[in-house]
C-alpha cells in the first residue's frame, strides 16, 4: 500500500485547534462544554464532514465519524481520544488521537482503499476530571460502567449538574442510551502521546501499550483538635496535620513495600483547617492515587493505607475517615490488537518497543467492549499537561502511518 500521511496538513490542524483555548498562547485550556470546547468540536466535525465521514453524537457529547466499509452491518473498527483538555495545558494530550486518527482515515482514503468493515474515529466526551471530577466520563459511559442516573447528577464546582452543561451545550438525548450495545467494535486503538519520557530515552519512535495501569483513588479526612499554637502543649496536642502527614508517608511505604516498578502512589492534595501560621490544625483532608497493572497488587496497597490511618489515629489520639472515590479495574491490551499494531511497524519499517501506560486513557474503558490496543509516539522530556508539552510532526506522522496500517489490516 503506497500511503502518503499529510504531516503539514496534520500539524496545522493540531495548530489551529489549539487555538480554541481559555488561556492564552501556548497554553491550552478547554474544559467540557464550555464555549472554547464548543467550538473546537465544531471544527473537529467540520473536518470529519470534509473527508466524508458520517457524523452522529450522543446525549454526553462523545462524536462519532464513520467511513463506511464494504458491508457495513459488521462490527466497526474503532480508533480516537479526546479534545478536552485541563487548566494550563499543551496541545497534543489527545488531540494527537483525534486529528491523528482522521489523518489515518484520508491517507487509507487516498490510496483507493475500501475496507471491509467501516473505520470509525470516535472522539469522546470529558476524558479529563476537571470539570466534573470524574475522568474519562465518556467513555465510562459507553462502557457502561458508570451508571447513567448517578452521572447525570454530577455537579461541577458552581452547582450545574452534568444535564445542566450538557443541554446547554446541545446535547439533549437521553444518558441512559449511551451505553455501547454488544459487538459494535471489533477492535479499537487510540494513538496517544506517551506522556512519560522513555520512547525519548530509548531513542525508539513507538510503543506498543500491552496494559494499561488503573488508579483507585482514596480520601482520607483526620479530624483533631485546634488550639492556639502558643497555649497549646506538645505532651497534649491532637494535630490532625501531623497525624496526614504520617499517612502520606505510610502511602508512600505501602507502594515501595511491594517492590514493583509498576506500584505506584501519591498524595496529592492536603487541606489543612483553619490553615493559619499560630493555630494547631483541627483538620487535615488528603487525596490519595494508588496506581497498577495488577488490581490485587494495588488493592493490598490500599488496604495497607486503610491499616496505617487506624495506627495513626490510634497514636495521635486524632479521628480518621477513608473514602474510596472510585478503584477502576486495569486493562491488558488485546494480543490480536498488539499483533496487529507490531505488523504494522514492520511493514512501515519502524522500530517499536512493547511498554505500559502507567497513565490511564479512554482506551482503559473501551477495552471492556471492544478489543483494545494502544500506540503511543514520543513527546520531548516527558513533558504533558504543560504548555511546553511537545511532540515532533514526524513521530506523530509516523504514529499515523503505523495506525493507518492496522486500521486496514484489522478491518479488512
Amino acid at each position: 500500500m503506497s500511503l502518503q500521511v499529510d504531516a503539514a496538513r496534520l500539524t496545522h490542524e493540531l495548530q489551529v485547534l489549539a487555538t480554541f483555548s481559555a488561556a492564552p498562547a501556548p497554553a491550552v485550556t478547554r474544559v467540557v462544554f464550555t464555549e472554547p470546547d464548543r467550538a473546537a468540536r465544531a471544527y473537529v466535525r467540520s473536518l470529519c464532514t470534509a473527508a466524508g465521514l458520517s457524523l452522529r453524537e450522543d446525549a454526553v457529547g462523545n462524536l462519532f465519524a464513520r467511513w463506511a466499509g464494504e458491508d457495513p452491518s459488521l462490527p466497526a473498527v474503532c480508533t480516537g481520544s479526546h479534545i478536552d483538555a485541563i487548566p494550563n495545558a499543551g496541545m497534543y494530550d489527545g488531540t494527537v488521537g483525534v486529528l491523528g486518527a482522521l489523518e489515518a482515515i484520508r491517507a487509507l482514503q487516498a490510496t483507493g482503499l475500501r475496507p471491509r468493515r467501516s473505520i470509525e474515529l470516535l472522539m469522546f466526551t470529558s476524558e479529563e476530571p476537571t470539570r466534573f471530577g470524574i475522568g474519562c466520563l465518556g467513555s465510562r459511559l459507553l462502557s457502561g460502567l458508570t451508571d447513567a442516573g448517578a452521572a447525570s447528577r454530577l455537579r461541577d464546582r458552581d452547582g450545574a449538574t452534568l444535564d445542566d452543561a450538557r443541554q446547554a451545550a446541545g446535547f439533549t438525548g437521553t444518558v441512559a442510551d449511551v451505553a455501547l450495545p454488544p459487538g459494535q467494535y471489533t477492535a479499537f486503538v487510540e494513538l496517544h502521546i506517551e506522556q512519560g519520557p522513555l520512547l525519548e530515552q530509548r531513542g525508539i519512535g513507538l510503543g506498543l501499550v500491552t496494559a494499561i495501569a488503573a488508579p483507585a483513588s482514596l480520601r482520607v479526612t483526620i479530624d483533631g483538635e485546634g488550639g492556639h499554637a502558643g497555649a497549646v502543649l506538645m505532651p497534649a496536642r491532637r494535630d490532625a496535620f501531623l497525624a496526614g502527614a504520617e499517612i502520606a508517608l505510610a502511602v508512600e511505604a505501602a507502594a515501595r513495600s511491594t517492590d514493583a516498578i509498576d506500584t505506584v502512589a501519591t498524595t496529592g492534595v492536603c487541606h489543612v483547617f483553619p490553615g493559619a501560621v499560630n493555630s494547631v490544625p483541627s483538620r487535615c483532608e488528603l487525596e490519595v492515587d494508588v496506581r497498577d497493572i495488577d488490581e490485587g497488587r494495588r488493592d493490598a496497597v490500599l488496604a495497607r493505607v486503610e491499616t496505617a490511618c487506624v495506627d495513626v489515629a490510634a497514636r495521635r489520639r486524632v479521628s480518621v475517615t477513608t473514602q474510596v472515590v472510585n478503584a477502576d479495574p486495569p486493562a491488558r491490551c488485546d494480543a490480536a490488537v498488539v499483533d496487529a499494531l507490531t505488523a504494522s511497524c514492520v511493514d512501515a519499517g519502524f522500530a517499536c518497543e512493547p511498554m505500559i501506560s502507567r497513565a490511564y486513557h479512554d482506551a482503559l474503558f473501551m477495552s471492556r467492549v471492544a478489543p483494545t490496543g494502544m500506540l503511543f509516539i514520543p513527546c520531548r522530556a516527558g513533558v504533558s499537561h504543560r504548555p511546553d508539552e511537545y511532540a515532533a510532526p514526524e513521530d506523530i506522522a509516523r504514529g499515523v502511518h503505523v495506525l493507518a496500517l492496522a486500521l486496514a489490516r484489522l478491518a479488512s
